[in-house]
């Protein structure tokens, strides 16, 4: 059992939960323009040593994103081979990492299953997470998948380890792994997603929200995913992870004082705090008035302005209970847009690691 690090108002408090890793990295939902079958798995296993070797071997450099070169078999019946008990506990051994900028990897694989999945197009029935197209140059340039390459090598292992998942089911399954680990809700997942193999499937850029807009600008991006408004405030709760990297996205500074725990505090610190323009140099964002060390982009603020969104985060910011329970039904929802799985495919509630 670890501890992880949470906070009531500005003061930490160090409290015993399950287990979670202990630092963040980026998880941006807005990007600048930028029957069911439960398997449990019971104790924690330690990646292959060779897994982590490949890593540091060389695919950080990550030239299978850009080759269209490919792992290993996977098709949309290929699942059937994988053991994603063990792929689970694989995933949370990648988590943590000292060497690496705050110290893990949990909010960008949050950030890769997301932008991986919120570009569906329910007219068109294009884009989601099928096909995993995120790995393929233009879609892996947009400017609003920005360091998502860093994401995407540090799983690359396990798709040599593992090479009949497919990288649609490995960076979804990523993101519920994330969520877990950081001590958020149950996240139910099922498997059969298929891979591309070229990048003429790619989506247009302009299918993920724009940071700097406001509430129709919202409203548009994930109508067009078929959410409503109290599926779209559950979502970005999300921002309770990690921090945005000017660097990226342009924007700067972690969202509350407990970026790696997810929790409610997206909702009480957007309505607690009086947030205000913050004076320098880049994008638009705001900044907390008392001490200026949490961010708020526009599409954020936005939540606390227009009356309908409000309701929502008045709700989650009173019951944190209640936004895991809207939350975890939402992101399962995110992840399976645009996905045909096979009638068989079984519904995994994975238990976080002890």
């Amino acid at each position: 059992m670890r501890t992880v690090t949470r906070t009531v108002g500005r003061t930490p408090l160090r409290v015993a939960t399950a287990p979670v890793v202990t630092r963040a990295l980026s998880v941006r939902l807005f990007s600048s323009r930028k029957s069911q079958h439960k398997h449990i798995p019971t104790s924690k296993a330690s990646i292959n040593p060779g897994v982590l070797g490949a890593l540091a071997a060389g695919a950080l450099a990550g030239w299978y994103f850009y080759s269209g070169a490919e792992t290993g078999p996977s098709n949309r019946d290929s699942w059937r081979k994988v053991n994603f008990h063990d792929v689970y506990k694989d995933i949370a051994s990648l988590l943590e990492d000292e060497d690496y900028d705050d110290g893990s990897y949990g909010p960008v694989f949050v950030r890769l299953a997301w932008h991986a999945s919120g570009t569906y197009d329910r007219k068109t029935g294009t884009g989601g997470s099928d096909g995993a197209t995120i790995r393929f140059k233009p879609e892996s340039g947009h400017g609003a998948n920005a360091g998502l390459d860093v994401a995407r090598a540090r799983l690359e292992p396990l798709k040599k380890k593992y090479p009949h998942i497919s990288y649609g089911d490995l960076y979804t399954l990523a993101g519920v792994v994330a969520v877990q680990e950081l001590g958020g809700p149950t996240v139910r997942w099922r498997p059969g997603r298929s891979d591309e193999k070229v990048s003429e499937h790619c989506t247009p850029d302009g299918r993920l929200p724009d940071a700097a807009q406001g509430a129709n600008h919202v409203r548009d991006i994930f109508y067009r995913m078929g959410f409503n408004d109290q599926e779209i405030a559950a979502l970005v709760g999300a921002h309770a992870l990690g921090r945005c990297h000017s660097t990226r996205s342009g924007y700067e500074g972690p969202w509350n004082a407990s970026p790696t725990v997810f929790t409610n505090f997206f909702y009480t610190e957007l309505l607690e705090d009086k947030w205000v323009p913050k004076k320098w140099d880049g994008p638009a964002q705001y900044v907390d008035k008392d001490t200026k060390s949490f961010m708020m982009l526009p599409a954020d603020v936005a939540f606390k302005t227009d009356p309908q969104f409000r309701k929502y985060v008045e709700k989650y910011a009173a019951d944190q209970d209640a936004f895991f329970a809207d939350f975890a039904p939402a992101f399962t929802k995110l992840l399976e847009l645009g996905v045909k799985f096979p009638t068989d495919a079984p519904v995994y509630e994975f238990k976080t690691l002890e």
